[in-house]
């Protein structure tokens, strides 16, 4: 063995950790971001079926219910939830239903629905400028293309899939039971759908944007009770296995942390056969 091969391999040995730790480093920061990109615990009331409204309590909270609104396509529009003006949010293009099979919790009144993948916008501020952390909503019937995003100062933080929460429904020992609409004067009807309250806890921050959109289309996104606040505890209801991917900012530094990594490691083969 050349003098020069024997001393490029202590090199190598040095360059071959780096790289270890260097790839360790990075793989742990690459699941850090991850992690960072689903902030969101999703959960939805399950003490018992039909339960439309959250169990979560709250240092602030408004619901709006959708009375108060005119039925109609491309509604805008400005809700303080009932707060007095502590919460406020500025609908957008949003559809407003009377009751039926389909939506208006309590088999009442008027919800909001959108067949489009656009879909309608929830603008949000608070008079204290805390923002909120918490959204929730009676989601009925439930189908695949059902796609609620949220952002804050513009950044998506999180879009939920709802494959993830008709998986919860089904781990359940009584799926069928959350199936179908569970106000009398519509009992039997849509059975093929899960009617669900769905909660969105931010546990590392705040958003001040939600869009809501059916994609892909098939169907209707209906919903009631857009319940919004700063929660203190989360209530009894079942946790959701949230399967998000990471948002394209996240994506961007797990591709440069695994383009660092395939740079050390060429160094180390170089070394090798130097």
């Amino acid at each position: 063995m050349a003098a020069t091969q024997r001393i490029a391999r202590p090199e190598t040995k040095r360059g071959s950790a780096a790289a270890v730790l260097f790839g360790a480093i990075s793989l742990a920061s690459l699941s850090t971001a991850a992690n960072a990109a689903i902030a969101f615990n999703v959960r939805f009331e399950s003490e018992r079926p039909g339960m439309q409204n959250t169990t979560a309590t709250f240092s602030l909270t408004g619901v709006e219910t959708f009375e108060s609104r005119s039925t109609g396509t491309g509604k805008n529009f400005t809700s303080d939830f009932g707060t007095g003006g502590l919460i406020t949010g500025s609908y957008s293009n949003v559809q407003i239903n009377n009751k039926d099979q389909y939506g208006g919790a309590g088999g009442v009144g008027k919800y909001a629905v959108t067949f489009t993948t656009t879909g309608y916008s929830l603008d949000l501020a608070t008079q204290d400028g805390l923002g909120v952390n918490y959204f929730g909503y009676w989601l009925s019937a439930l189908d695949r293309g059902n796609q609620v995003t949220f952002y804050s100062r513009g950044e998506k933080l999180f879009t939920f899939n709802p494959s993830d929460v008709l998986a919860a429904v089904a781990a359940k020992p009584n799926p069928s039971a959350y199936y179908g609409n569970p106000n009398p004067q519509f009992a039997g009807r849509n059975t093929g759908e899960p009617y669900l309250f769905v909660n969105f806890f931010h546990d590392r921050g705040t958003f001040d944007r939600i869009v809501f959109a059916e994609n892909p289309r098939g169907g209707g996104y209906e919903s009631d009770n857009h319940t919004v606040g700063r929660f203190l505890t989360k209530g009894t209801g079942s946790n959701v296995v949230v399967t998000g991917v990471p948002e394209p900012t996240v994506w961007a530094s797990l591709i440069a942390g695994f383009a660092m990594v395939g740079m050390a490691n060429r160094r180390k083969i170089r070394a090798i056969t130097a």
